[in-house]
């Protein structure tokens, strides 16, 4: 008899490099899944260990739904 298969998963990650170069990772399909690298590489690795982390803890429907990215432009007013 096989194992049944593991699902998986297709998240979306935020990328961004922060003031001293480090990178940090979000995965805004879940609440608090954040982690960070020192290269773009190791952000990706450790952000996997979050989200692994965040699945077990959430075994629920309850997950944020996925619906884009946007980019915003707009002047500070005076």
């Amino acid at each position: 008899m096989e194992a049944p298969a593991k699902p998986t998963y297709h998240l979306p990650i935020l990328l961004e490099q922060d003031e001293d170069g480090i990178y940090v990772v979000s995965c805004p399909s879940f609440k608090g899944c954040h982690s960070y690298g020192k290269t773009v590489e190791d952000a990706m690795e450790n952000i996997k260990e979050v989200i692994q982390m965040c699945i077990e803890e959430d075994q629920s429907d309850n997950q944020n739904r996925f619906i884009g990215f946007r980019e915003i432009e707009f002047q500070l007013q005076s």
